[in-house]
């Protein structure tokens, strides 16, 4: 009987599985997914009551947007303040959002393969959080148990940029000094390290791992910083109200930042913030652009907004210009954005990243000189700003790139000599 690995790359927006066969040293076959859940409006008492994926983002629309929609779930992993949410009656902690993601790709996988795979290497960012040792301990104890809540029995962690480094070992002919730089959608990890075709399969990689590092920016950073810029003018982030005659004032700010990513929704949750955003309304003369924000929020239309966000920069990563529009339930945005506009907005976190690298090469005394070559992944590297402050800082190093979204779970597949330490 042939002994399988999965290699398992669970992302801020995607989450893949590659499956790997031992015998045969082989991957047989690569999952993508979505990291999406929704939960149903209504308890379905015949079947699951949440479905995952590509299907969650069908079912939300089909159930009129009235359940749960669940997004970028690997960002609550470090966070203390999140303990559980509730959800059709039921508490589900952090592991246990997680574990639904990973049974999914399981399920899947062991359809392809016909057995129940217990084995698999999962990819971990190098920080789950900056450089907080408890939060990053919290963080891989929460994803450990997700682990063992989905079925898996056997299991090994292996930094992402380290399994995207083994996908691009693949496809070398000779010994070389790599630069790995895996953007994603919550964090920006590297690592350094030397790659050799001849080492493939070795069992022991660790003195070839020269650094490693990370900073929490990632594609989801540049949404939140577009929808600041761009989108909260939209939702009356400029309103003026009058609640005392002759006293005008702005509605506060912090009602916007927590539009900006989709888990500070649940601020609105409260009675009483609903209560104080009607009253802005009121007495803002009813204004339109604030009415938005009350349809945002009162018809959970958060994912499909942050969605034209996210088309509007993957245009952008291939072309000069692009629109940011949105039309639904009378919220109107059709607004044209230059490359140039979307690199002034995204600036300070790019320039996180930039500062942040800059600290990793001299941390580690890394010659830049000495790198032979760049090999950068996920789906945030596409953007074009990003290529450009690889292309600045490194002018005399190739940008090496595989797929976007396969390479670091497949490298993780590669990653079973873990299992032999």
């Amino acid at each position: 009987m042939s002994k399988y690995l999965y290699g398992i790359d669970f992302g801020t927006t995607n989450s893949a599985l590659a499956i790997y066969d031992e015998e045969k040293k082989e991957i047989v076959d690569t999952i993508i997914i979505p990291s999406l859940i929704y939960f149903f409006h209504e308890l379905n008492t015949g079947g699951l009551n949440y479905v995952v994926g590509e299907n969650a983002i069908s079912a939300y629309l089909n159930d009129g947007m009235k359940g749960r929609f669940i997004k970028s779930i690997k960002q609550i992993l470090s966070r203390s303040s999140f303990t559980e949410t509730r959800i059709q009656n039921k508490r589900y902690n952090a592991a246990d959002l997680v574990a639904l993601i990973l049974k999914d790709l399981k399920l899947k996988a062991d359809q392809i393969i016909g057995l129940d795979c217990k084995k698999a290497v999962i990819g971990r960012p190098v920080f789950f959080d900056d450089d907080s040792t408890p939060k990053d301990t919290l963080a891989q104890s929460r994803l450990n148990k997700a682990a063992e809540l989905a079925g898996f029995t056997e299991v090994r962690f292996q930094f992402e940029p380290i399994g995207a480094a083994f996908a691009y070992e693949k496809t070398i002919k000779q010994k070389e000094n790599v630069l790995v730089a895996d953007l994603g959608g919550g964090t920006t990890d590297f690592t350094y390290l030397i790659l050799d075709p001849e080492k493939v399969g070795s069992k022991n990689r660790k003195n070839d791992m020269m650094a490693t590092g990370g900073i929490y920016v990632g594609g989801d950073s540049f949404d939140s910083a577009f929808m600041w810029d761009k989108g909260t003018p939209h939702f009356g982030k400029n309103t003026q109200y009058e609640a005392t005659p002759g006293k005008v004032l702005t509605v506060p700010k912090s009602l916007f930042a927590n539009i900006c990513t989709w888990d500070k929704m649940n601020f609105f949750n409260g009675n009483r913030i609903k209560k104080d955003i009607d009253d802005y309304y009121y007495y803002s003369g009813n204004d339109p652009q604030f009415k938005n924000l009350i349809t945002l929020i009162e018809n959970n239309l958060g994912y499909s907004l942050f969605q034209s966000i996210e088309k509007t920069k993957i245009t952008l990563s291939g072309a000069v210009h692009s629109d940011f529009k949105y039309s639904n339930m009378g919220i109107e945005i059709n607004e044209p954005i230059s490359i140039e506009e979307y690199g002034r907005i995204i600036e300070k976190d790019i320039d996180k990243i930039s500062g942040y690298l800059n600290e990793f090469l001299i941390k580690n005394q890394i010659d830049p000189s000495d790198i032979d070559s760049l090999f950068l992944t996920g789906g945030t590297s596409m953007v074009t700003a990003v290529q450009h402050l690889f292309k600045s800082k490194f002018p005399h190093i190739s940008l090496n790139s595989g797929d976007n979204f396969k390479s670091v779970a497949k490298g993780l597949a590669y990653s079973g000599y873990l299992f032999e330490s």
